[in-house]
């Protein structure tokens, strides 16, 4: 990696130690998944990128996302939330945001939800997990007076061990905005010749990083195996390894895509954590069958740095965002086989509309024009509404919409 002279001389020191820990791993174990590279490189403690970019977000920051826009997108999932919450019986709920950033969604959503719904304010309990120590104190930090209003968990775990002790499980609502794409995945790649694929693992050709190919690890055989499983059970989609001989006879030999056990692990300790309620995802995403396009030969791996997007996923460990897109096919298969039903599968554009919709019918509600503006950046196909879909699934409540 070459540094500009600009470069603090804290981030050369980090990366150094990021890259030295990433290599004694790869000699330690003769070659890393990407999976685990991509782990080290995003999360890895006081070195990993997201632990030392706290303003990766915003004009200044790395990249864009829908709470940069500005307080309406939190507005609006304020006002989601206060009208699904008024379907439960109980006399408190909770909203549990998982991976909260830098603070900001949460800021605005309980913003909203005191000057417009303080009923509901008052009756709600507001989780973050997160657990990165770091990032919680950041988070605290944005959130103000309003941080009396949180408590943080490390884990899922956490989360239901607190529960237990209160005497009841988890009643509300469950969301994550823009946190499973950066959950660490495994890189496959078709061999035409072989007619098989293989796992794209990272190791360094001296001082460099570099991809190797191998077979797929245990880890992937075992969540593709139990994936396809469950799409055999339910509905027909195409989820690798289940891909039909008439797709593999034209695959383009080197074709790459992505797996990601982290996010079906993820979304179903979600799933099982929840008694009653909603559980949600916006983000970065496809349809299972979208993954295998002729315009995503070489998948859907990207890193940001500084509003400019590189294919050179592997150049700067803990100094670029990595990022792949979210499998909602899977992720729902996953949530369906918990008891959950879904709700709503769709684009962000669409579910904001709807929520705006309905808030117009409700209570005649008037967008200003700096809002109109946010709205349109939110939903419009050239900024956020294409890229972004929505996932949410519903135990216990009513699940039409």
């Amino acid at each position: 990696m070459v540094f500009s002279s600009s470069t603090d001389e804290h981030a050369i020191k980090r990366h150094h130690a990021l890259t030295a820990l990433i290599q004694q791993e790869a000699d330690r174990r003769g070659k890393l998944s990407f999976a685990r590279f991509m782990e080290l490189a995003l999360y890895a403690p006081n070195l990993g990128y997201y632990e030392q970019h706290r303003k990766s977000i915003g004009r200044k920051g790395d990249f864009f996302t829908s709470v940069s826009v500005g307080p309406l997108f939190g507005e609006l999932l304020a006002c989601q939330f206060a009208d699904w919450l008024k379907e439960l019986s109980s006399s408190r709920f909770a909203i549990v945001e998982a991976g909260a950033h830098n603070g900001q969604l949460a800021q605005d959503i309980l913003s909203a939800l005191k000057s417009d719904h303080p009923s509901t304010f008052n009756r709600v309990d507001y989780f973050v997990i997160e657990p990165s120590p770091n990032r919680r104190q950041w988070q605290a930090e944005q959130l103000g007076q309003l941080a009396d209003k949180v408590r943080w968990f490390e884990s899922w775990t956490d989360l239901s061990s607190f529960h237990d002790r209160s005497g009841h499980r988890l009643t509300g609502i469950v969301f994550a905005n823009e946190l499973l794409d950066a959950l660490p995945v495994h890189r496959l790649r078709w061999s035409q010749m072989s007619r098989s694929w293989r796992e794209q693992f990272v190791s360094f050709e001296g001082s460099e990083l570099t991809f190797v190919d191998g077979d797929p690890s245990p880890e992937v055989e075992a969540y593709s195996r139990r994936i396809a499983a469950l799409a055999r059970s339910g509905k027909t989609t195409l989820l690798w390894p289940e891909i039909p001989d008439q797709l593999l006879d034209v695959l383009p030999d080197g074709f790459v895509t992505e797996i990601c056990p982290s996010a079906g692990d993820w979304w179903q300790q979600a799933a099982e954590t929840l008694n009653k309620g909603w559980l949600m995802t916006l983000d970065y995403g496809l349809s299972a069958d979208e993954f295998f396009s002729p315009a995503r030969t070489k998948g859907t791996l990207r890193a940001y740095r500084q509003h400019h997007v590189t294919d050179d996923i592997l150049g700067a460990p803990g100094e670029q965002d990595l990022t792949a897109h979210v499998n909602f096919g899977a992720i729902e298969l996953v949530g369906e086989s918990t008891g959950m039903n879904t709700f709503w599968s769709g684009s962000q554009a669409d579910f904001l509309t709807w929520v705006l919709s309905n808030r117009v019918k409700a209570a005649g509600w008037q967008l200003s024009r700096d809002q109109v503006r946010q709205f349109q950046t939110l939903t419009h196909p050239d900024h956020l509404g294409r890229s972004f879909r929505v996932l949410v699934q519903a135990r216990q409540v009513n699940a039409a919409k």
